[in-house]
């Protein structure tokens, strides 16, 4: 029996972003007709190392070989050439043009023939999308079919499917998973980035497991079950990235009323979210990218709607409330992205900590009590600065963060939401972040937590609620808050702790 044609090898590939090594010498293989998922932990490495592999980013070291040959000088356009298509988690659409011309455009062959064989793939797929319908007006599932659609119809031989069943419903994820069994028999060799493993059983030859860019585990899907996949994303017993041992509760609150209630809310992204979080509580909200708990975040503290359930904070109803009367009732947010939400970039130290204030004022404050205000916290959250007037720009990372949760503190809420509150900031600034957190606890500040670093999470919280495909059923209470738990919480696979919902 003759051996199937290698369509890529990778050897000893290496990647860093500003000092932060992402993939530390990764190798993998794929064959003709193979279908390999690659799974990991928010952060591991999984698109990076498909970006390099069709030339969207450069390695620093290592070795790519496509169909035999080396390529040494990788671009997106001779992976294209070579047979190599990625289908992004995020769709790359042109907005204001129709479904045909997404679809035709960068063909060379006749765009008649390109339509005719879109026609009969989207049959083929048994999903329902009209070639005259503007772009902007797709859902978010459209536009991920779309996207599937282009990379079907360059015939590649290697197709990267990033994430592609993440916005797709019961049916179209079947119908999907029908085309990618009829490329593996027409010999394509297909790399499948996802973190439901169902799917990766369900559909894969083999897997391979990054954390922490670097391949803790592969080999062909036989030869493994649910709990060993589970095991290889774990963090190796002997690493210990935060020294700090934080002084976590057991949660005892019979006959105390929660200052955060969610009951039952259903919003764009989530749907039946129910938990609660008391005084001088840390709960941490875990899960893995596109989970929704941003989007929970968001909806709580009024950026997007809430479709159906209630938010209560101190017992009082903040559903419908504005941003500024969610802050006025005692709710804070510090949201993930620091440089697009979290800043203004070219203003003052001083300006940023207290523009939550100068909201609640009428944008009009004594500079005087704007400085107190400032002096107070820059000490209080030992906050580098020159000068309160120095650009926050100018800032590292994690004093950027720091006037962040100073401006969140300014207002005096009762209860501080803090998304990624390490995102991008380094170990020494985590520290920092991580002693405030605890002093705000011992205050009597309640914190809802989210957190993609797996160490962090289970640290920090008093209780975890883990957020999976859009729901929230499990609640691990403190006993039961270890690595593996949060792990198998956030994949969809743990079978004890509490309802979320109870």
């Amino acid at each position: 029996m003759q051996a199937p044609k290698n369509l890529v090898r990778l050897e000893n590939i290496r990647k860093s972003f500003n000092r932060n090594t992402v993939l530390e010498g990764v190798s993998l293989e794929l064959n003709e007709s193979e279908v390999i998922s690659i799974i990991g932990g928010n952060g591991a490495g999984k698109s990076t190392l498909m970006k390099i592999l069709t030339g969207i980013y450069k390695p620093e070291g290592g070795i790519i070989e496509i169909n035999g040959e080396k390529a040494d000088h990788l671009n997106p356009f001779a992976a294209h050439e070579r047979g190599i298509y990625l289908v992004p988690q995020e769709p790359l659409l042109f907005p204001n043009m129709t479904v045909e011309q997404n679809l035709t455009i960068g063909f060379r062959k006749d765009k008649k023939e390109v339509k005719e064989e879109s026609i009969k793939l989207i049959k083929e797929l048994g999903w329902n999308i009209d070639l005259k319908r503007i772009a902007a007006t797709l859902s978010i599932a459209e536009q991920q079919q779309l996207e599937i659609i282009r990379g079907l119809l360059r015939k590649s031989k290697v197709l990267i499917l990033d994430e592609p069943t993440s916005t797709l419903t019961f049916s179209e994820t079947e119908a999907l998973f029908k085309v990618i069994e009829q490329l593996k028999n027409a010999g394509v060799g297909i790399f499948y980035i996802t973190h439901r493993l169902d799917e990766v059983f369900q559909i894969s030859t083999h897997v391979v497991i990054l954390r922490d860019g670097k391949v803790t585990l592969k080999g062909k899907i036989a030869e493994f079950t649910k709990e060993m996949l589970i095991q290889g994303l774990l963090p190796a017993e002997n690493e210990d990235h935060h020294q700090e041992t934080f002084e976590r509760r057991k949660s005892n609150h019979e006959g105390e009323k929660p200052i955060l209630k969610v009951d039952n809310i259903v919003g764009d992204g989530f749907k039946n979210i129910s938990f609660d979080v008391y005084k001088g509580e840390v709960v941490g909200l875990a899960g893995l990218v596109g989970a929704g708990r941003t989007e929970i975040a968001e909806a709580i503290y009024g950026i997007n709607p809430i479709q159906s359930g209630k938010v209560y904070l101190d017992g009082k109803d903040i559903t419908k409330l504005s941003i500024n009367e969610t802050v006025d009732s005692g709710l804070a947010y510090i949201p993930e992205d620091r440089f697009l939400n979290g800043i203004f970039s070219i203003t003052s130290v001083r300006n940023n900590i207290t523009s939550q204030m100068m909201k609640r004022s009428g944008f009009f404050i004594k500079k005087k009590l704007e400085e107190q205000v400032a002096h107070q916290y820059i000490d209080r959250l030992r906050i580098k600065v020159n000068s309160q007037e120095d650009e926050i720009k100018s800032l590292s990372g994690g004093n950027q963060q720091k006037a962040v949760i100073a401006r969140a503190l300014s207002v005096n809420p009762k209860i501080i939401i803090m998304d990624e509150p390490t995102r991008g900031i380094d170990a020494a600034a985590r520290g920092d972040i991580y002693s405030i957190i605890t002093e705000l606890k011992n205050q009597g500040f309640s914190i809802l937590l989210i957190s993609s670093d797996l160490e962090e999470i289970e640290r920090i919280s008093d209780r975890i609620f883990a957020v999976y495909q859009g729901t929230c059923k499990v609640c691990l209470n403190l006993d039961e808050i270890n690595a593996v738990n949060v792990m198998k919480a956030s994949f969809g696979t743990f079978e004890g702790g509490d309802r979320a919902h109870d």
